[in-house]
């Protein structure tokens, strides 16, 4: 499955893709056209909501915190009738004083200490852990997102891909899939003001840019600090997520083909 394959051709939602196809435990693969991600759906245009139904997608799962949710309200196609699913509550890293936002430098110091957190965010943790959920139970087609798609979306899916043994070096290039197929400078664009209501409004252009990239020590951060904190990543999914024998058969079973 190459890279144009993956892309669902959108206009106002970007990083729209699949994420399933991927060589995987055993000799298997992930099951195409079943497991989606993106960014939020506040642009969608008329066409777009079509492809929510067109694609059999059921189930919406939702990591974006309340505020994000009531800034950036999501449009749905009238005949939509899957289920919409959130944690109520915040689940972007919490406001602190870690320093001034205002360089390259700073920006990816702000990123690798970010994606070290995500992983034991309390409520971001029972976001994961309702993605893991609907995976299981839902029928149908899923979509996952947040506001950009690369974050809190790019955490929850390395996570799913690591627990059906999707090679590493796999989902690295699908959690980078994202500069891409979503320019950065639309999701500059998309995302700047968000940045500066919570940062301060001189943060620079440049320091934006690194945080609406995707980056491999991003992610090495996350999982690094998982490791450190557990041991293994599959004990932090069984013990903070709940995801542990029953529910790996049963994503395997779905998921693998």
């Amino acid at each position: 499955m190459n890279r144009d394959e993956r892309i669902v051709a959108a206009q106002g939602i970007l990083n729209f893709r699949d994420y399933g196809g991927y060589p995987a435990m055993g000799g298997s693969r992930l099951k195409r056209g079943i497991l989606f991600r993106s960014a939020q759906h506040k642009n969608a245009t008329d066409r777009d909501l079509c492809l929510l139904p067109d694609n059999d997608i059921r189930t919406v799962i939702d990591l974006r915190g309340d505020g994000e949710r009531t800034d950036h309200p999501c449009r749905r196609h009238s005949e939509f009738t899957g289920r919409v699913v959130f944690v109520p509550g915040e689940t972007v890293n919490p406001a602190k004083s870690d320093g001034a936002l205002d360089s390259v430098e700073a920006a990816m110091v702000r990123m690798r200490r970010s994606y070290a957190e995500m992983p034991f965010r309390p409520l971001l943790k029972r976001a994961f852990a309702l993605y893991f959920k609907s995976l299981v139970e839902e029928e149908g087609g899923s979509l996952v997102h947040c506001l950009a798609g690369k974050d809190r979306t790019g955490m929850a899916v390395a996570l799913f891909h690591h627990i059906l043994g999707v090679h590493p070096d796999d989902a690295i290039a699908d959690y980078l899939l994202t500069n891409d197929v979503a320019p950065v400078d639309q999701r500059i664009e998309s995302g700047a003001d968000v940045i500066r209501a919570r940062n301060g409004p001189s943060v620079p252009i440049e320091a934006i840019r690194v945080l609406m990239t995707a980056d491999a020590s991003y992610l090495s951060a996350a999982f690094n600090a998982i490791v450190e904190r557990h041991g293994t990543v599959d004990t932090y999914m069984e013990t903070e997520l709940g995801v542990g024998p029953e529910a790996r058969v049963a994503l395997s079973e779905k998921y693998l083909a």
